[in-house]
């Protein structure tokens, strides 16, 4: 079928919204028309290079909508579905999934290969084949995706609000609640508070947090924060550890959660300096593919047994997770409405990030007819 989507031909170039032809759904395949896509850091890293995904690629990794079709052999979708789609597949037989981390399973390692988990390139556009970010693809009204990566929801979500937790949303709260592991009473900082940090900030509220110090230079940012949890705010590292030395009384935060827009390895050093004995500092941002080098005082962590732990995915299980937070949701627990700032035509994406770059947004959204 021809449809639209927005693809990226050169690294350092915008998106280009154009006609492209999509296949049908092969054996073990779906066909979703989307309700929604979120607007993603991750896709502006293809923009920049930092992530190496092979050109050209539609981007696009967060969306909802509806089985349209299914291939030979779906047995856990069907036609008339409502889904989410997760940007990284889960087969339920690897060894990470085996033993409950679906975040880590196997195929995972194709979401950056250009190809669908059922083989070859599904879209092609100016006559070649065209990649497809997380082997989704969602800057498009369309997505051909394996039923790995596709998840059934409850009919009464609405499904604009239901895409951000296909990567966002379950990054960010995971990354408070199961891998800097944030209990009732503890006390959390998020360094970044856009798409992810601010739900890491309503991760650590609703998993109890006594303190959360949410960090951003950005003022409005830091005010959306204390709506979703944040009790403490600071434009700076600097400034947040007086805050945190005094709430608690020298003993520091129990957890920190870095989720800035690019990771930087000189920023590690500062936030370990957030946290105290025992402390888990949470490294939730992607980071240029070159970038090797951190600043970190190994004796600190020694003596103070401080814990430094990568997270994708939130650690969070999407088969698990995806349902329960809508769940979370729908019980007016975990805040969705008001990570939208904007929403936008699939045209107008370029505008979009231009002003997520800008600082204005916390989530951009392209609605779908």
């Amino acid at each position: 079928m021809k449809t639209q989507a927005a693809v990226l031909w050169e690294a350092g170039t915008q998106w280009s919204v154009e006609e492209v032809d999509l296949g049908d759904p092969l054996p073990g395949e779906v066909r979703v028309k989307l309700a929604a896509s979120g607007m993603c850091h991750s896709d502006e890293h293809l923009l920049t290079g930092d992530l190496p995904a092979p050109l050209p690629i539609v981007g696009g990794h967060e969306g909802a909508g509806w089985v349209e079709a299914v291939g030979k052999g779906v047995t856990t979708v069907q036609e008339g579905d409502p889904v989410v789609l997760s940007f990284i597949p889960s087969c339920g037989r690897c060894r990470a999934c085996s033993t409950g981390h679906q975040n880590l399973c196997e195929l995972g390692a194709l979401i950056l290969s250009g190809s669908e988990l059922a083989g070859g390139q599904r879209i092609t556009a100016r006559g070649q084949g065209v990649g497809t970010m997380c082997c989704l693809g969602t800057f498009s009204p369309y997505v051909v995706a394996h039923e790995n990566s596709v998840v059934k929801v409850r009919g009464d979500i609405p499904l604009d609000k239901a895409a951000l937790v296909g990567c966002g949303v379950t990054t960010g709260y995971g990354s408070s609640v199961y891998t800097a592991e944030v209990k009732a009473g503890d006390v959390l900082c998020v360094i970044g508070v856009g798409g992810i940090g601010m739900n890491a900030v309503q991760g650590g509220r609703i998993a109890g947090a006594r303190y959360i110090v949410a960090i951003d230079p950005t003022p409005s940012k830091l005010d959306t924060a204390k709506r979703f949890g944040a009790t403490h705010t600071a434009t700076s590292i600097d400034e947040a550890r007086a805050i945190v030395l005094d709430i608690t009384d020298g003993h520091m935060a129990d957890a920190a959660v870095i989720a800035i827009g690019v990771g930087e390895g000189e920023i590690i050093a500062s936030a370990m300096g957030l946290i105290g004995k025992n402390g888990r500092l949470v490294m939730t941002s992607i980071s240029p593919l070159m970038q090797i080098d951190a600043k970190i005082s190994l004796l600190d962590m020694t003596l103070f047994q401080k814990q430094l732990r990568g997270s994708i995915f939130g650690s969070a299980n999407p088969r698990h997770d995806i349902p329960r937070l809508l769940d979370l949701y729908r019980d007016g627990i975990l805040k969705l409405d008001d990570l939208i700032t904007k929403t936008y035509t699939l045209d107008q994406i370029n505008e979009g990030y231009a002003d997520m770059r800008d600082g204005r947004n916390i989530r951009g959204v392209i609605l779908f007819d």
